[in-house]
């Protein structure tokens, strides 16, 4: 790829990245200076918010037995029940900063608060929420630890605990009521085939403290005073058959289950979205500059075909348009480069007739000295006609390239026609021929006299060089005031030309087909170019009754 694609992908890339970067800090500046005191501990996710309102539901309706049921079956998003006396429903661990900030968040208004306080069937208020992911991990270590410590009584009391929560979860639950005890037995009854006292179960703890009583489990209030693993806790931690407890064997994490995304994230994101659209952007935009390029590279080396006809009619894009331009300039230059090589055929052909003829006179009067004045008078008669072609192409080169402009000067239309058609008319009266003027035009046109005066002569001797013998051509002159114009019409009764070569008569070089007359085919070429540069128009139209008509068309002054 060239150096064109890299820099609008780096320019794109780069722009869309700091956008990103600055309405993604503007947002989280916003957000943090309408939040300083966020609250990390909590999970306030639409989860949680779900998990918290069933359990509140539960306590509300089913009571706590029903609730601390529903809390040990739950698999995710395992909710918190903290009594008045800091006491957790299933004796987990509850940390110290994540109790302060639920009570704190109760106090606080808003639809998702994320905790929730209901009243129990025992009297007691419950407290409801659910620790964040990063805290119920912390909690879950603390838990861990806390049975580690506890040795090996605790675990043999908390299998035995396993094994009748096991029972009691293959007993047919089908014709028993959502909540209470199963079997539609006495709360506190012990189910039919219960386990046992287990001889030993009641141990001290390993570091002197209180027996372990597998029967306590729930009521002594377990929580930390901080954030440490290791610190020392009184009562029991993971209730039975919870997941990752000791008596699932699995040391998956309790609590939910999916974390919030970090902001490396989307920050990711975004960049990768970036990379994506600049890349495509970049080589979108590369690509017609490119073949712009390549066709710059062919006309460079003379090939001047069209490239892009296709391309510019598939999308309005200003590229596209650029390449439709560079085939109208192509173009443009392929008629020029014709035209030149036009001229230079018939400049060419035009000078090798007359140097012919000199070459011819000059030989005859080598050969025949008697005839020395005769091939002197044919010498004479050939320079001056080359000099007038040289002349002629001079003109007409110097007006195509722009060379003489018109000045602004004020031109006399009735001096400068009556003028004419007195020239014309003495020139005319030698072929028997004769010129009529027709209407008056006291208008004044802004230019130059001399080259208005030679392209209005050129129109009018082609049209007595084209009129038959005894023919008449008619001047005709026409002021337009409310259109400031003014109307010069030149008609003959000659032969006329073709519907074909209209357009092309003033072209240089141009000979009609049914032309007999002598001549170069310049003046109607210098004509146009003379009356275009004054700010006019020239067109030629056939006759109706045989014959040409030449209009052009002046700008007058107001």
């Amino acid at each position: 790829m060239g150096r064109l694609f890299w820099k609008f992908f780096l320019s794109i890339f780069l722009a869309q990245f700091a956008a990103t970067v600055g309405i993604g800090g503007a947002i989280w500046l916003k957000n943090r200076n309408q939040q300083p005191n966020v609250l990390v501990n909590l999970d306030t996710s639409p989860p949680a918010e779900m998990a918290i309102n069933a359990a509140a539901a539960t306590l509300e309706y089913g009571g706590v037995k029903a609730l601390k049921r529903m809390l040990e079956n739950m698999d995710r998003h395992r909710v918190y029940a903290v009594d008045e006396q800091e006491h957790e429903l299933l004796g987990r661990i509850v940390n110290v900063k994540t109790l302060q900030e639920s009570r704190i968040r109760l106090k606080e208004d808003g639809k998702r608060r994320g905790v929730r306080q209901v009243l129990g069937d025992d009297g007691k208020q419950y407290l409801l929420f659910l620790p964040s992911g990063e805290r119920q991990r912390g909690m879950d270590g603390d838990n861990r630890q806390l049975l580690a410590n506890l040795g090996g009584g605790a675990q043999m009391a908390m299998k035995a605990a396993s094994v009748l929560e096991g029972r009691d979860g293959r007993e047919d639950r089908s014709n028993r009521p959502d909540f209470g005890p199963p079997g539609g037995g006495r709360p506190g009854a012990a189910p039919p085939g219960a386990l046992p006292a287990l001889d030993g179960a009641q141990e001290s703890g390993p570091r002197g403290g209180a027996p372990f009583n597998p029967d306590s489990r729930g009521q002594g209030a377990a929580r930390d005073n901080g954030d440490r693993p290791d610190s020392n806790f009184p009562g029991l931690g993971p209730a039975p058959g919870m997941q990752g407890g000791p008596d699932m064997g699995g040391d998956r994490p309790w609590g939910p289950r999916f974390q919030p995304l970090g902001p490396w994230v989307p920050i990711a994101a975004a960049t990768a979205a970036s990379l994506l659209f600049a890349v495509l952007l970049a080589w979108y935009f590369s690509r017609p500059i490119r073949a712009l390029r390549e066709a710059f590279d062919a006309a460079a080396n003379g090939d001047l075909a069209p490239r892009f006809e296709g391309a510019s009619g598939k999308s309005g894009t200003e590229l596209n348009d650029l390449g439709r331009d560079f085939d109208i300039m192509t173009a443009r230059l392929r008629s020029l480069i014709d035209g030149q090589t036009r001229l230079l055929h018939d400049v060419s052909h035009e000078l090798r007739s007359p140097l012919a003829r000199l070459q011819a006179a000059i030989g005859l009067a080598h050969q025949q000295p008697e005839k020395w004045s005769a091939s002197m008078e044919r010498i004479e008669r050939e320079s001056v006609r080359m000099d007038k072609l040289v002349g002629e192409l001079l003109t007409l080169a110097r007006l195509e390239a722009g060379a003489i402009k018109a000045s602004q000067e004020e031109i006399s239309m009735a001096d400068l026609l009556d003028q004419i058609a007195d020239d014309a008319s003495y020139e005319a009266a030698s072929q028997q021929r004769s010129v009529v003027q027709e209407g008056e035009a006291d208008v004044q046109v802004i230019g130059q006299p001399d080259l208005l005066g030679r392209a209005i002569e050129n129109v009018v001797r082609n049209a007595i060089k084209h009129s038959p013998e005894g023919g008449e051509v008619q001047l005709q002159v026409r002021a337009l005031p409310e259109a400031s114009q003014l109307v010069i019409r030149v008609l003959d009764h000659g032969p006329g030309v073709s519907p074909a070569d209209l357009e092309t008569i003033f072209q240089p070089f141009f000979r009609s087909s049914n032309a007999s007359t002598e001549g170069h085919g310049l003046g109607l070429a210098i004509a146009q170019h003379v009356i275009e540069a004054h700010g006019g128009s020239i067109k030629a139209t056939n006759r109706a009754g045989g014959g040409l008509c030449v209009e052009m068309i002046l700008p007058v002054k107001r």
